[in-house]
């Protein structure tokens, strides 16, 4: 059935010199002892792999045809052979499960992307069995606003009976959970013939619905039938844990148009949804996509989240419901928490821009690592060539990242946004590829993607709370992705750090950030999210942004990035459900809402490095308004007057700003059994090494900190003057930001000092004033801005716009614009001063 194969494996070839070696080495040692001739020769199935990579493909998506029987035996007893002596870990297999007879290659770091090559078929663990249909689905955006669900007050709570009242139409038998760990994967994932697990349908009459799960990023743990038309659902929990269920995404076919349709979700675990405040799961008509081209849209009645009172008491489980009518009879539809996309959309997207002779020219696909299963972690280096090694230098770098939660697909939709912007044509999207170097990640854990998960890797944790993780084989995403930016860090300044999720508790799009109490930058970090919210003000909340870091933070990307140097270093957050503002308000947020979000990261990259820092200033002047407002705020509240307008940016941030209580956040579970004693052996090799390289203290050296010491304790002493002990009894019942706020400077000191040091620590380069160009390339960005004006109407006079081009196809067209509030920018252009050109990375320096 591989003509192509059996023809390579046929034809006579000379003893290959490693095989030759090999096979006198092991023999010497005596780890085997078959004759030679017994064992096929590895280099001839390689090569005929490698000159065959169709067959990868081919076996990829389901077309499973078989090898010959003689072929098929021979791998076999090879495969049984290196299983019984060879007693090795890194043996790989093939796109059909045998034993491959070679030894796992070196990862590939810095391995390009070629567009000529097969997609690379997704691995799955080897307990997941995985149906052989291809499930893709086409984009469109519904004709019509999608308003949020109005509750009525009566909607139905349905009693939960489970399969003891009910019949089971729907069960996955081997699911790994808690206690169990990843051990290997393959293509396709569970050997043997793939079991039936939809019911037999008793003939035409029979209305059952049959329910399947088993494809990319889909969780239908169980479905059981309690009624005609009513269904009870359990999701399956992240693998190899025992929580995370909050996505859902399965299929059902045998529909029946006229019938009103029950579904209830048993096992949710959050007790706050958005399902609440009006949301409505997602509904997909196969019938409807091919004849209407009709695809996602909000559907659902009577829709209830409530908590369910029939658990093991262990843990409490929330149930959400909802009725429905199918289109059509006879359909195949798809429910989901929101709009799917799978690791095969990107592999399909990436491919396309691969293969596209302009913007291949301009952005380098490579391979970060490898995840746990083995598939493929994808870095785009996007910039423009340029002229000399000096402009390459100079650029400043901007990384970007997505889908560390495989369950938040909102995260996918804004980072194509971006995608989609950067690699066109449009003048501003090749005035950020002039000035910039983008770093992007656009999926960081396709393993979760891929098997359904909500918030975890197949490691069975939470990637976002481990970007300090010295396992490299446990959380190698992670790892190498904070690697990769430690190394940019050394060669060039990393202007932003963002991080796209997805939130299902709380409406609209909104950014987490970090606090800075360095006077000097003080609010800094907050300039970019308020630009942001002035240019989508109908999708954008910054009242909803928080820049408070949070103990159960410190291992999350944003504080990570933060702390090695990345001042502006971010957590987006996009709503599972829509908008409360503008235009939008009420609505349901499709994909191109969250792509037009990618454009506008785009858009106020260009504000916030504008030459012109008017708008950088007056961002400021606002944002100390807003925080006076918030202090006063605080003080009527607790209903005392006092003049703070000479101390009150003295107080602390931190104290000010409630918590994020209120996100999406999961607690770090530590982590598993089987890797603690590992991480304890390298942490102790690592805390060896330090203490054995630490060198002596130089009489400079001793001089500062004791210098350093004595003003601490100065300004420990101050803190019980009788001033200070005066105003102390004043504030007792006042909240503690209050009453440390005339000690800020001594606390700033000990605060701070680890984070100036590290930025201390960072490339000579490297500034946190708002980004400044030189002369040099000021002309050269000078020059495209008039050329880019010259095409089109003024973008604005006081109030400053994102429309900087009129190429409708490139940019989305916002229904607002953006509405700078109490600024009184004058009548310049981006263009308007004088610029520095941003060399483009170095052509054979990497990353």
């Amino acid at each position: 059935m591989f003509p192509a194969l059996e023809t390579e494996l046929k034809q006579e070839t000379l003893p290959d010199p490693y095989e030759d070696f090999m096979y006198h080495h092991l023999q010497y040692y005596g780890y085997f002892k078959a004759k030679r001739d017994s064992l096929p020769d590895s280099a001839t199935h390689q090569r005929a792999w490698k000159n065959n990579p169709q067959l990868v493909l081919t076996g990829s998506f389901g077309e499973r045809d078989l090898i010959p029987d003689p072929l098929q035996k021979k791998k076999l007893l090879y495969s049984s052979m290196l299983t019984s002596h060879l007693k090795s870990r890194q043996l790989l297999h093939n796109e059909f499960g045998e034993a491959n007879p070679r030894l796992r290659e070196p990862r590939d770091l810095f391995g390009f992307f070629s567009g000529s090559a097969p997609l690379q078929a997704p691995r799955w663990p080897i307990e997941c069995e995985v149906i052989k249909e291809n499930i893709r689905h086409i984009e469109g955006v519904p004709p019509q606003p999608e308003y949020f669900y109005q509750p009525t007050g009566n909607e139905k709570i349905p009693e939960i009976v489970g399969e003891e009242k009910g019949t089971v139409v729907y069960q996955l038998d081997s699911v790994p959970t808690e206690g169990s760990c990843f051990s290997s994967s393959r293509v396709g994932g569970k050997r043997g013939v793939i079991k039936e697990l939809a019911v037999t349908l008793q003939g035409p009459d029979d209305d059952t619905l049959l329910f399947e799960s088993r494809f990319e990023s889909g969780n239908l743990q169980k479905a059981v039938r309690v009624n005609t038309y009513e269904y009870e659902l359990t999701l399956r929990t992240d693998l190899y844990t025992n929580k995370h269920t909050q996505w859902f995404y399965f299929r059902v076919q045998n529909t029946r148009k006229d019938a009103t349709y029950r579904f209830t979700i048993v096992n949710l675990l959050k007790p706050k949804s958005l399902y609440t405040l009006g949301m409505k799961p997602l509904m997909y008509s196969q019938l409807d996509a091919n004849t209407h081209n009709l695809g996602w849209r909000r559907e659902g009645k009577e829709i209830k989240y409530y908590k369910n009172h029939m658990g093991d008491g262990l843990q409490p489980f929330y149930c959400l419901t909802w009725t429905v009518q199918f289109p059509h009879d006879q359909d195949t539809c798809f429910f989901a928490h929101f709009y799917p996309y799978t690791y095969t959309d990107l592999q399909c997207y990436l491919l396309a821009v691969a293969n596209n002779p302009v913007q291949s020219q301009f952005c380098k696909l490579r391979t970060l690592c490898r995840s746990l299963a083995g598939n493929t972690v994808y870095l785009l280096t996007i910039t423009n060539p340029s002229q000399t090694p000096q402009e390459a230098a100079a650029k400043k770098a901007v990384v970007l990242s997505a889908r560390v939660h495989p369950g938040e697909s909102n995260g996918s939709w804004v980072m194509k946004g971006f995608l989609d912007f950067i690699l066109s044509n449009s003048p501003d999207a090749e005035l950020l590829r002039d000035i910039f170097v983008f770093k992007v990640i656009p999926m960081l854990n396709p393993d979760g993607v891929i098997v359904g998960n909500y918030r975890c890797s197949l490691a069975g944790r939470d990637l976002n709370r481990h970007y300090k993780t010295i396992l490299k084989e446990s959380f190698p995403c992670i790892w190498y992705t904070r690697n990769m930016i430690q190394r940019l860090l050394e060669e060039r300044e990393v202007l932003l750090y963002c991080d796209f999720h997805g939130h299902s508790r709380k409406n609209n799009i909104f950014l987490y950030g970090c606090n800075n109490n360095d006077r000097k930058y003080w609010l800094h970090e907050r300039v970019f999210p308020l630009m942001l919210s002035k240019n989508a003000p109908d999708k954008f909340s910054f009242p909803s942004c928080n820049f408070k870091i949070q103990k159960s933070k410190e291992g999350t990307g944003r504080v990570v990035m933060w702390r090695m140097g990345i001042l502006n270093s971010y957590t987006m957050e996009s709503t599972f459900g829509g908008s409360t503002l503008g235009s939008k308000r009420h609505t349901h947020f499709t994909t191109e809402d969250l792509k037009s979000l990618g454009y506008h990261v785009c858009d106020t990259l260009l504000d916030f490095c504008d030459p012109d820092q008017t708008k950088f200033t007056q961002c400021l002047a606002e944002l100390k308004e807003l925080l006076q407002q918030e202090i006063h705020k605080k003080f009527s509240e607790l209903g005392q007057d006092m003049d703070l307008e000479g101390s009150w940016n003295d107080i602390s941030l931190s104290d000010i700003e409630s918590s994020t209580s209120g996100s999406d956040s999961s607690l770090s579970d530590g982590l598993p059994v089987h890797l603690l004693s590992i991480a304890h052996e390298l942490n102790q090799k690592k805390m060896y090494k330090k203490k054995k390289k630490k060198p002596l203290q130089t009489r400079k050296q001793r001089n500062e900190q004791y210098q350093k010491n004595n003003l601490i304790q100065e300004f420990k002493s101050t803190e019980y003057s009788p001033e200070r002990a005066e105003i102390a009894s004043t504030l007792q019942k006042q909240p503690t930001f209050l009453k440390n706020s005339g000690n800020t400077s001594s606390s700033t000191i000990k605060d701070e000092k680890p984070r100036m040091n590290e930025l201390n620590g960072r490339h000579k380069g490297t500034s946190l004033d708002p980004p400044k160009m030189t002369t040099k390339m000021t002309t050269s960005i000078l020059t495209k801005n008039k050329e880019r004006m010259q095409r089109k109407k003024p973008r604005f006079t006081v109030s400053c716009s994102p429309k900087r081009s009129t190429n409708t196809s490139q940019e989305p067209a916002p229904d607002m614009k953006p509405n700078w509030s109490r600024n009184t920018f004058p009548a310049t252009h981006r263009g308007g001063a004088n610029v520095v050109s941003y060399p483009s990375l170095h052509i054979y320096t990497y990353p």
